[in-house]
């Protein structure tokens, strides 16, 4: 029984460590976001609606929709404007990994 706990508790504590690298959170610090605000709103992107997609973190994002190069220093992601609300993507996955509000 006891050999059975410790196996249970390795494959347990494996999970969550699997399940922890998978669900990385993206900082982006209050100033960098207010930049991003500022350079989305003078490139003047058209909103697109996404049938199917909730915008959110974790969401993919179809290849119809276009990512546009964010000009901020140390911004590594792409944007786009989706329902009216400005999300970051990894544009490798097109994963959305930050709502700007």
């Amino acid at each position: 029984m006891r050999k059975f706990m410790i196996s249970a508790m390795s494959s347990l504590a494996l999970a969550a460590s699997a399940a922890a690298s998978f669900a990385q959170t993206v900082v982006i610090a209050p100033e960098q976001e207010t930049v991003i605000k500022e350079y989305v709103t003078k490139q003047k992107v058209k909103s697109v609606d996404v049938p199917n997609v909730t915008v959110s973190i974790g969401a993919t994002l179809p290849d119809t929709v276009e990512l546009h190069t964010v000009d901020v220093p140390d911004v590594k992601y792409r944007y786009a404007v989706v329902s009216g609300k400005t999300v970051l993507v990894e544009p490798d996955t097109r994963k959305v990994v930050h709502v700007i509000n």
